[in-house]
């Protein structure tokens, strides 16, 4: 049976926003048009809704619970439960798009599940003790429930991966840590990139940029602390989120804070700016990519997906610099390094090697490698 004849179901953990993962899964539904959708939930305003083509979506109980919209997250107790409840049994292959509990949907014998694993559950593996320290949930009474509920959603995340016969990862550090949490191979494939959004502009401005949304793990405040300490320095900060007042009261005069932009402002800024900043330890990271698709060379912090979509000053045609450590003093240094190497690092070498991440790219090599699962799955059936 040839792909396009099969019957196809694809899951996603929740649809409320257009982020990394939607862009995965945007891309997906473009090679699998007539695929079925599950979510756990989905919350996607009408005029968002293009990305997944505005399919109709087959949703969980928990949607209908209350305060579900604004408080999905919540119910996370019950979410092993809600996606086991999907009946997938009329499919011939089901890809789960996963980074919480997506890969968790029961399949048969006869059916081929495969998994594009954006990351297993992070809060509840190695960075626990960072969420539950950013949530205050590290001590007391509530700290205990978080992690002995963490502790049973570790070993029912475990449990499911048995029931995948195919890990695609999303980077080789996400490939590092399958291996490390499930003990299964993958098949490293980087997430698509809309490169051809971003155009090449070599004419860069006196400033620095970063853009994201104010969470913690984000480290806006770290960057933003950083540069509030060199006056010489400016700083253009794009995006908004729960932290966004915490970091302006760590602003200096050299900082300036937009909030929410469009994408067209964001792409400007983005073209003209000096070099883009990042500093959270991301499992790929795309606006890294995007500032290199404009030219722009980017100051990461390194470790996690930075580390293979950035080229640091070691390597030919480098496209930016990286820190050791997640904290001002070394962003600092950072910054200083790259100023003196600035000439060596091209706007054409940032825009080649942002190119590596071309959707077209993603497509061939996921049809690749669902051609290659599918046949070694039908001579196990044999």
């Amino acid at each position: 049976m040839l792909l396009y004849q099969m019957k196809i179901a694809i899951v996603h953990d929740w649809l409320t926003v257009y982020g990394g993962a939607e862009r995965v899964l945007e891309q997906l539904l473009v090679l699998f048009p007539d695929a079925d959708l599950f979510s756990l939930v989905d919350f996607l305003p009408q005029g968002q809704r293009g990305f997944i083509q505005n399919k109709p979506v087959n949703t969980s109980f928990i949607q209908n619970l209350p305060l579900a919209k604004d408080n999905y997250r919540q119910y996370l107790l019950l979410m092993p439960l809600a996606v086991e409840q999907f009946d997938l049994s009329d499919y011939d292959l089901v890809i789960s798009n996963s980074y919480a509990v997506a890969k968790g949907v029961l399949t048969g014998p006869d059916q081929l599940h495969l998994c594009v694993c954006c990351s297993p559950i992070r809060y509840a593996w190695d960075l626990q003790h960072q969420y539950l320290k950013e949530s205050g949930l590290d001590q007391g009474v509530k700290g205990w429930v978080a992690k002995w509920f963490l502790h049973r959603i570790r070993l029912w995340d475990a449990r499911t991966a048995n029931g995948v016969d195919g890990f695609v990862a999303i980077s080789k550090f996400i490939s590092r840590r399958i291996w490390k949490v499930y003990h299964r191979k993958s098949t490293v494939i980087y997430p698509p990139v809309d490169v051809t959004a971003f155009s090449l502009c070599e004419a860069k401005e006196d400033f620095y940029l970063t853009a994201s949304r104010m969470v913690p793990y984000k480290q806006i405040d770290l960057i933003v602390k950083a540069f509030s300490e060199m006056p010489d320095k400016k700083l253009v900060v794009i995006g908004e989120g729960p932290d966004f007042e915490k970091i302006r009261a760590h602003a200096g005069i050299n900082v300036t804070l937009m909030g929410y932009q469009s994408f067209a402002v964001l792409k400007d800024y983005m073209q003209r700016a000096k070099a883009f900043i990042f500093a959270a330890e991301e499992d790929f990271g795309i606006t890294p990519v995007e500032a290199q698709a404009c030219g722009t060379p980017v100051i990461a912090f390194g470790k996690g997906g930075a580390l293979e979509t950035i080229r640091g000053l070691d390597r030919e045609q480098p496209t930016g610099i990286f820190y050791k450590q997640q904290n001002v003093d070394s962003l600092k240094e950072a910054i200083v390094t790259f100023e003196k190497n600035y000439e060596f690092i091209s706007p054409s070498a940032c825009r080649t090697n942002a190119l590596r991440f071309n959707p077209e790219r993603f497509h061939h090599e996921m049809q690749c490698f669902l051609e290659k699962e599918w046949a070694d799955f039908q001579r196990r059936l044999d």
